[in-house]
């Protein structure tokens, strides 16, 4: 049977030293009993997958368009496919592929409708209440919107994923993540988060 003990070691041993291991996460902002057969950012990847909010993510587009076929990508479809290509260059790189993952799926979850041009509605019309920031809105999402456990609020997501997802920047959406060591670029698999979003 592979425990949680067992999935740990085997990170130790097979990731490059480069790369974040549940041993080394800096943990949740509520302690929690570890899971007997899940890794934490194993947990979060589940967690994500549960929610409402990813749920959402199937009927919101990546651009906004006025008809239906095969060839228009949700936020749902983009996001699979950032999750595989994450995955994927994880693997070659010896990162952490459960972490990639789970930042992966939770790293549009603040979109709003519309695509980038609603983002940009939505910001101009909060500018007088700073503004409308789908990095921050994901955040909101995660650590307070989403209900789903009585003994803390949101879903007590990883230090690592929570940064990953306020790091998350492309050539669309800049990030800023005050809370989390502005200064450094975030865990490998964070950066992977944001290669593998441009490639998809």
């Amino acid at each position: 049977m592979l425990t949680r003990e067992f999935l740990e070691n085997q990170e130790e041993e097979i990731l490059a030293p480069y790369a974040m291991t549940s041993k080394k996460s800096r943990g949740r902002a509520v302690p929690e009993d570890e899971h007997p057969y899940r890794t934490p950012f194993q947990r979060d990847r589940d967690r994500v997958i549960h929610t409402t909010a990813f749920r959402r993510l199937e009927y919101k587009t990546q651009v906004f368009i006025i008809t239906e076929g095969d060839y228009y990508r949700t936020r749902l479809t983009h996001t699979i496919e950032v999750a595989q290509i994450g995955r994927t260059i994880a693997r070659a790189l010896r990162a952490n592929e459960d972490l990639t993952e789970a930042i992966c799926l939770a790293h549009d979850l603040g979109h709003g409708p519309f695509g980038h041009s609603g983002e940009e509605a939505l910001h101009r019309l909060m500018k007088d209440h700073g503004g409308f920031d789908h990095n921050h809105q994901g955040l909101r999402i995660i650590q307070q919107l989403e209900q789903r456990y009585p003994d803390f609020n949101g879903l007590n997501l990883t230090w690592e994923v929570r940064e990953g997802m306020l790091k998350h920047e492309s050539e669309y959406d800049k990030g800023d993540a005050f809370d989390f060591e502005p200064e450094l670029r975030g865990t490998l698999e964070a950066q992977i988060v944001n290669l593998a979003d441009e490639i998809a």
